[in-house]
């Protein structure tokens, strides 16, 4: 027979475009994880399922090789198309699949569904067919009928199929770790492997009644005259499934096999229930008939009942009679000439009214009119919670999900005896019943199905939108009041057995797009049904119903242990017995005890209430009551724990008592529990009970009324002749009044508290009994409780009272919480992602980061370190993102001793936090915050948490199909409201232009929506106040994470491919930086270009084999080359009219930029260029993108992602030197080699390749110049290229210039003869201009001054087109930088300053903290020498204000040395104490980093070798002094590294001067011969920064001239141990040339000898 796919037609107002896809000739299904329908006999001359087998004999030989149930019936040239995403049937040898795992297909295949294109979405489902798919044709083409229930009797064949070997799996699952994973792999394959069944029944004109557990009925309706003709069509029908759906291998090693039972005859249907819920039965002999068929097939077998057996045409069967008058089993089947099937099956349709002949569905119920009569009758079959899903238009794949559920199954067994008519009328009652009972609890009642001798209930706690938090609780006492019901009300019931597990299962649907049903699925459904065999007649819980309901023990009774089928490992079992009273003794303690080991945290506040109600009931003897009231989890038990410590500390004391549930139905229970703590009787044996309390009532209460007690303590005093005349309320007032005194005579003696744990379970006569207490007696009761709506009325008037204070308990601060981490850990310090982990999760609360902790622990996904005191730098690769974590780790102050061993931790390298899923605890927690809500909020949420902690609503619009843009800022709004949400701040959001709409989603119908309703969206936006912003993050703990783990894996996948296939085309920088990639020409490097032959490396991925492999193909691509890209070889006219001259000099360069910034503003004289808004692509663009990449399993993509991350980072930090920045310098090195090498450029090892390659690079240009030009494809792929080469080539040039060996420096020559040849074949200005600068800078830090002063000119000279752009406005800052250097070298210190404002204002506006911080250095050293110290300090602090914002210790270092500067020679002005500029040395001298910085070191260390000889604190001097002595000879003739020089050399003359005369007579030859030749030294070296040169030969002339005595004259001793020097008169004469401006500088000093003193100053001529 040919078979043709089917499309399925669906209306727009109600499904989403995404849900169902038609493709040329197959149909994807829209209810994942679900799979694509069979194809059924097309029009108009259907042919029979398989035809062609008409004149041979089909024998059920077992499963033949065929085709995976995923491909069923597909035919033709699509199978290339989904080849990857399907298996590829099974091996013919061994049986197993081949290719990709049913799970596999899954996920490709639901991913696939949402993704893609919408053009090609065909209209969608209206409600009535929805409402349709999900009920046989029996309810839907069903006459109607009056309300009262009717029995309704019709001919027909049943065939039930039973999926052998799903318990097995199920449980093979439930003994792995992975519970959740594999739930999902589960649910995946039984729906995928049940979805090929439903089609084929559905196929041959069947219908499926229901799909319960792994049993599906189907049922052919028909005449009696026909059954024979349709028992034909049901056995071939059974025999192809057994053939083509035999048998599963899993990847498991536990198969999947079907036992098929046929049966026919009468069948009569039953419909139970009231006006708002029903269901449906099929009951009669021969239903019992399908049942034992089942039951006597063996896998792979097909069994007829006997009844079917007589009815049939039985020479057209080959069969084996199994036994006589039971059933028969089917072996094969005769086609007989001249009979042919295809006749017989055209025969069969004119029985069959409902069978779709078209190709366009597979059944006539989806394509019924609208009728509200019918849709009314069908709603009344379906659950309240799938229905408020479909109502709300969530599409079929959104309503699965994965959640921890109670089941309960009830069994009733009726008499054998009793009439059909009367047992349906039982079930009829137990069915009302029992759904009001379960429906009162939180539950509901799922579905009825029946068994020989009765029924069974199947009802639901903790279906989505039912979760609550006792749920378990809830179920067990319905139950219980449900089996008592049973027993006492339904008289033909012979058994009543009800078992109750609770545990995760699959919650969604089943089936095929046509038919499918609302289940669950999972280990704990097929426990359930096991527990109703193993234990009859009895209320059955597992363990884990047993621990999370939390009601008391002695309501249980443990059963034996009994062996399950197919269950290994059942757990304890027990019985539950209802509620009984019980002795309360034994509650006594709190159930948090106090940490001895660690202080409570942020409860000063609380403990302050406390103290307060101390002081009031001691002073005014008035009794106080203070209530904390907290959610779960905040702290109330351990702030009551620490109470309880402190008050027995002071000699109070304490009667702690912690309640429960249960105890709110005990009248008077709290106060009797307390009593008999006071009276000390709640721990003694029972024979001693009586004595005791005796001893403790004599002499306060008369001994006739100790038999009041008798009762409520369980003791037995003589019932007196006083007391046996009063009545009960007499009596109850009496011990009230005895207590009173009681407790009155006990606080004269010692003051007493009361403690009460979970107060809001105490029962409404305790509540009045305290709140009367307290006004008589001065009792303190502090309590804690959980905020409620259904505190009774006493609590409300108890709360309301003048002695109760009531105190929220706040929620932990971010850095108290952090400390807590630590100390649960057993660390010092933990990592930022951990952090980020803790305080997105925690929200402040402590039980939700003790759990985290305990759940990293557990999952075995931290590394522990031992705690390195000093950083030693590594060469290893691997070594550096431990490194990295170092600079951002929160860190606590150890509280051991100094001798154990101290600990940090890091997160493994393959775990992403992200993905870790939440501890069963906290996910009930979220998900019973998530069930609160309505279903449009809760679909938003669970979208929302597949983007992330924070998202924009553009991007959220995209993932909710049908949603307008009012309809979600009206559920935003409500969620905000409700703080589940928050908008980000202003400074967290989106640029207002609208940055996340790409172009590739909109289409014409969007873009004339978008016009029409701008106004009514306006006016919606004003009426619900939102803020400007359009981003938002979670509000509350746990919600987020909780929402995500609810989808189902494919699902989640193809959500997440969606937000990839979003995000992909905003992944560029923003429009004021003309777009184009983070990393320079990063698609031009790694796509193929157009006439290329091969394919990029990087491409491959399309062909790595992954499950969203063809679906990534077609979305998501990575960049093409023919994107748009900002990059321009040539010149605009307006460009080439502006830069028609060149710059020649600086003076005609400068004129230019003051030209260009007035041009900019006039006003203002600033930039108006637009703002960047890279940052936020980084945040909201590129970091979400390579996470939705790893999620989705597209490793490749998300690397890609992740260099552009990484690069936007950079960036943005201006910032591109990690490893150097870390210190890392060899690993630095190692890994600039390593890229040139994968770039095709080779760096020499040795110094004999540094002369070889010198030689070759300066042929290698001249050569180049003469090369024929490249093609323009190649040539961009080139440039590309080139880029990254210049970038390995700078950062190899500045690593081997921070070393001043020989060898070094010629590495690093080459570098910048490397670096220079490959500038002049780039086609960019702004690259020009910026490698020009940094070159000119190596120069003069090499001592090379005409290399220097010419590699500047011409960066000047290529700076022509530098505002045309945001990277050539940059290339212009770091220009003017360089200027204002060169002239602070020079002594140019005016022209200096200017040029450092003009540059900090560009490097303001182009948010370069960088290349700012470096100005800020230049024009603090400028302002310096010009002695405008109140310049400096504002510098200084403009510059704390960037490096404070990052963790950048160079930056500080530098920071702190021009600190140390102003302390030195200031006149008193002051930026940072000299204090605090010490203990960073200290707490940073071990730093790789700073030691690899030897010219910023060697300024650091004179310093403060000069601050300690000046206050003649010698060792420390000569520590500071050693350290500078080693540093010296590593510093080149760079500012830093002359400014150092000259501080070494001060401290020089300053030791000469200071030092005490036994050490200086010792040391005065070597002294002065040392001194001498280190002023040779910095002459030799420093001759490209000579603004210090005058001062230093004046001081060289001093010490040659006059030595050690005549320094008395030049600095004069200090006697005290705090100075000030400071500069005065002038240094450098202001608008002199270099050689003009240097005069004598002048040291003087204040000594502090005596105030009355003057100031003596003396003058010191060098």
């Amino acid at each position: 027979m040919k078979r043709t796919a089917l499309s399925i037609l669906l209306p727009v107002d109600q499904f989403h475009c995404r849900s169902i896809f038609l493709f040329q000739t197959f149909k994807m299904s829209s209810f994942a994880p679900l799979k694509t329908p069979p194809s059924p006999p097309s029009a108009p001359s259907p042919r029979p399922p398989g035809a062609g087998a008409s004149s041979k004999v089909l024998k059920n030989k077992g499963p033949a090789p065929r085709e995976s149930a995923l491909i069923g019936w597909w035919e033709g040239p699509v199978r290339a198309v989904v080849k990857d995403w399907l298996p590829r049937g099974r091996n013919p040898v061994s049986g197993n699949w081949t290719g990709k795992p049913a799970a596999a297909a899954a996920a490709a295949a639901a991913a696939a569904m949402t993704t893609a294109k919408r053009l090609a979405a065909p209209p969608l489902w209206p409600i009535e067919a929805r409402l349709a798919a999900l009920l046989p044709d029996l309810l839907v083409f069903r006459k109607p009928r009056g309300f009262e229930p009717e029995l309704a009797t019709a001919q027909g064949v049943l065939l039930g199929v039973h999926v052998t070997g799903f318990t097995a799996l199920m449980d093979r699952f439930s003994l792995s770790c992975k519970l959740e994973h594999d739930m999902d792999r589960l649910a995946r394959i039984f729906s995928y492997y049940i979805s090929d069944i439903v089609e084929h029944v559905l196929c041959f004109g069947g219908d499926i009644l229901n799909i319960t557990g792994n049993v599906l009925l189907a049922l052919w309706t028909v005449e009696q005259n026909q059954l024979s003709d349709i028992i034909t069509l049901v056995a071939k029908c059974s025999l192809e499934i057994q053939e083509k759906f035999g048998i599963y291998h899993t990847r498991e090693g536990q198969d999947l096999q079907l036992k098929i039972g046929l049966s026919a005859g009468r069948i009569s249907q039953f419909i139970v229930g009231d006006e708002r819920r029903q269901y449906l039965l099929v009951i009669g002999r021969d239903v019992d008939g399908v049942q034992l068929a089942q039951r006597l097939a063996q896998a792979n077998e097909i069994v007829l009942s006997w009844n079917c057996w007589k009815l049939c045409e039985q020479y057209m069967f080959e069969v084996e009679i199994m036994r006589e008058d039971e059933a028969v089993k089917l072996r094969d089947m005769r086609i007989i000439d001249p009979f042919d099937f295809d006749e017989h099956f055209y025969k069969c349709l004119d029985y069959l009214p409902h069978y779709r002949t078209s190709a366009d569905i597979l059944r006539t119920a989806l394509e019924l009119d609208p009728d509200s009569a019918l849709e009314q009758t069908l709603r009344k079959h379906i659950m309240k919670n799938l229905l408020k899903k479909i109502d709300e238009g969530q599409p079929m794949e959104y309503i699965s999900e994965f959640r921890t559920v109670t089941i309960v199954l009830i069994s009733l067994e009726f008499h054998k005896t009793a009439w059909m008519l009367r047992l349906c009328h039982l079930i009829q009652e137990a069915a009302l019943y029992i759904s009001t009972v379960i429906e009162k609890g939180g539950g509901q009642l799922s579905r009825i199905f029946m068994f020989e001798t009765g029924c069974m209930f199947l009802c639901v706690f903790g279906l989505p939108g039912d979760k609550k938090p006792d749920e378990c609780a809830h179920a067990l006492e319905s139950s219980f009041n449900i089996f008592s019901f049973c027993w006492e009300n339904l008289a033909e019931t012979k058994l009543v057995s009800i078992s109750i597990t609770n545990g995760p299962v699959f919650c969604g649907m089943v089936g095929a797009v046509s038919r499918h049903e609302y289940t669950v699925i999972g280990p704990k459904v097929s426990l359930v049904a096991r527990m109703i065999t193993a234990y009859p007649g009895l209320v059955s819980c597992d363990e884990v119903t047993y621990l999370r309901s939390m009601l008391p023990a002695y309501n249980f009774k443990k059963l034996p242990e009994k062996m399950m089928k197919n269950i290994s490992n059942p757990g304890k079992i027990y019985e539950y017995v209802g509620h009984r009273r019980c002795i309360m003794f034994g509650k006594r303690h709190l159930a948090t005890e106090r940490n001895k080991n660690h202080s409570l945290l942020d409860r000063e506040k609380e403990l302050e209430a406390f103290r307060m109600a101390q002081q009031e009931c001691l002073h005014q003897k008035k009794g106080q009551a203070v209530l904390y009231e907290g959610g779960k989890g905040c702290g109330k038990s351990q702030l009551l724990a620490e109470i309880n410590f402190l008050a027995q500390k002071e000699g109070h004391r304490v009667l702690p008592l912690k309640l429960k549930k249960a105890d709110s139905k005990q009248c008077f229970y709290t106060i009797q529990t307390l009593m008999a703590i006071f009276f000390e009787i709640d721990t003694c044996p029972a024979f001693y009970r009586q004595e005791r309390l005796h001893k403790q009532l004599c002499g306060i209460v008369e001994e006739p009324l100790h038999c009041l007690f008798n009762d409520l303590f369980f003791v037995k005093f003589p019932l007196s002749f006083k007391v046996s005349h009063m009545d009960d309320l007499a009596r109850q007032q009496k011990i009230k009044a005895c207590f009173f005194e009681v407790l009155q005579k006990a606080v004269r003696e010692t003051p007493l508290i009361f403690l009460i744990d979970e107060a809001q379970y105490m029962d409404a006569a305790s509540w009045e009994f305290l709140g009367t207490l307290l006004s008589g007696v001065p009792i303190i009761v502090v309590m804690t409780l959980t905020p409620t709506s259904t505190l009774c009325g006493q609590a409300q008037h108890f709360l309301q009272s003048p002695p109760a204070v009531l105190v929220p308990i706040s929620k932990l601060a971010a850095t108290s919480l952090l400390r807590m981490a630590c100390w649960e850990l057993g660390v010092v310090s933990i990592p930022q992602e951990l952090q980020i982990y803790l305080l997105r999760r925690c929200f402040g609360n402590p039980l939700y980061c003790e759990v985290l902790c305990q759940d990293l622990l557990s999952k075995n996904i931290l590394r522990f370190h031992g705690l390195q005191k000093e950083e030693v730098e590594n060469s290893k690769w691997e070594t550096l993102s431990a490194n990295a974590m170092k600079s951002t780790m929160y860190s606590i102050s150890p509280a051991s001793s100094e001798d154990q061993e101290l600990y940090v931790c890091t997160v493994k390298d393959d775990v992403n936090l992200d993905t870790v899923l939440l501890p069963p605890l906290l996910k009930e927690i979220a998900v019973n915050q998530l069930d609160q809500l309505s279903p449009e909020e809760q679909s938003l949420v669970k979208c929302a948490a597949v983007i992330g902690h924070s998202f924009h609503i553009d991007l959220l619009q995209h993932l909710l199909p049908g949603w307008s843009k009012n309809k979600l800022l009206e559920v935003l709004k409500d969620l905000v409201d409700i703080h589940v949400l928050r908008w980000c701040s202003k400074g967290q959001e989106l640029p207002t232009e609208p940055m996340l709409v790409p172009s590739s989603v909109e289409t014409e119908h969007t873009k004339e929506e978008t016009k029409s309703d701008a106004d009514s969206l306006l006016r919606l936006q004003e009426e619900l106040s939102l803020p400007q912003t359009e981003v938002l993050e979670f509000g509350v703990p746990l919600l987020r994470e909780g929402a995500w783990e609810l989808w189902p894996k494919a699902q989640q996948t193809a959500l997440h491919l969606e937000c990839a296939c979003f995000l992909r085309d905003l992944a560029c920088r923003c429009g004021s930086c003309h777009g184009g990639d983070f990393v320079p020409f990063h698609r031009f490097a790694i796509c193929p270009t157009k006439s290329s032959s091969g394919t990029s490396r990087f491409c491959s991925y399309k062909d790595t084999g992954s499950i969203l492999t063809q679906v990534i193909t077609d979305r998501l691509q990575l960049p093409s080359p023919q994107d748009t890209f900002q990059f321009q070889t040539e010149s605009p006219r307006s460009q080439e009219a502006f830069t028609r001259e060149y710059c020649r000099t600086e003076e005609e360069f400068l004129d230019k930029v003051n030209r260009k910034l007035a041009q900019t503003n006039p006003k203002k004289g600033m930039l108006t260029t637009k703002p960047c808004h890279c940052r936020e692509v980084l945040k909201r663009v590129l970091s979400p993108l390579t996470q939705h990449c790893l999620v989705i399993g597209e490793t490749t993509c998300a690397f890609y992602y992740l260099l552009e991350s990484a690069a936007a980072s950079l960036d943005l930090s201006d910032n591109y030197m990690v490893c150097f920045n870390m210190g890392q310098i060899t690993l630095a090195k190692k890994l600039a080699r390593r890229a040139l090498r994968l770039l095709k450029r080779s760096f020499p090892w040795t110094w004999l390749g540094v002369i070889f390659q010198t030689f070759l690079e300066k042929c290698w240009y001249s050569c180049s110049l003469s090369q024929p030009r490249n093609n323009p494809s190649e040539k961009k792929k080139k440039l590309a290229v080139l880029q990254q080469q210049m970038q390995c080539l700078s950062l190899l040039r500045q690593l081997y210039s921070l070393e001043a060996t020989a060898s070094s420096r010629r590495f690093a020559c080459l570098a910048t003869v490397m670096q220079k040849n490959s500038v002049k074949e780039f086609p960019g200005e702004a690259q020009a201009v910026s490698t020009y600068v940094a070159l000119s800078q190596f120069s003069q830090n090499v001592g090379d001054k005409d290399e220097w002063l010419h590699r500047e000119q011409l960066a000047i000279q290529k700076s022509s087109l530098c505002w045309f752009s945001r990277e050539g406005l940059l290339a212009t800052a770091q220009l003017m930088q360089a200027l204002a250097y060169t002239k602070l070298c020079l002594g140019h210190l005016d022209f200096s300053i200017k040029l450092g404002f003009q540059a900090h204002d560009i490097c303001r506006h182009l948010k370069k903290p960088a290349l700012e911080n470096l100005v800020l250095s230049v024009l603090f050293r400028s302002a310096f020498l010009k002695k405008k110290f109140d310049l400096c300090v504002h510098v200084l602090e403009s510059q704390w204000a960037l490096i404070s914002q990052s963790h950048d210790v160079l930056g500080q270092a530098c920071f702190y040395s021009a600190c140390l500067d102003l302390l030195l020679y200031g006149k008193g002005w002051l930026c940072r104490p000299f204090g605090e500029c010490l203990h960073f040395i200290q707490h940073y001298e071990h730093s790789c980093l700073l030691n690899s910085q030897s010219n910023v070191m060697l300024g650091v260390h004179s310093s403060l070798a000069m601050w300690f000889a000046q206050d003649s604190q010698w060792n420390q001097f000569e520590y500071h002094f050693s350290k500078a002595r080693q540093l010296v000879k590593r510093t080149n003739a760079s500012l830093f590294g002359s400014h150092g020089f000259v501080r070494f050399l001060e401290c020089h003359v300053l030791m000469l001067q200071k030092m005490p005369e036994d050490v200086f007579l010792q040391t005065l030859a070597e002294t002065r011969r040392q001194t001498l030749t280190y002023f040779k030294e910095f002459f030799s070296r420093c001759v490209t920064c000579p603004v210090y040169h005058q001062w230093v030969s004046e001081l060289k002339a001093f010490v040659m001239r006059n030595g050690k005595m005549s320094l008395t004259n030049i600095i004069r001793p200090f006697d005290t141990c705090l100075t000030r020097i400071w500069i005065e008169g002038k240094f450098l004469e202001e608008n002199n040339s270099f050689e003009q401006n240097l005069e004598i500088q002048r040291f003087v000093r204040e000594a502090d000898v005596n105030k009355k003193d003057k100031e003596e100053i003396q003058e010191c001529i060098c």
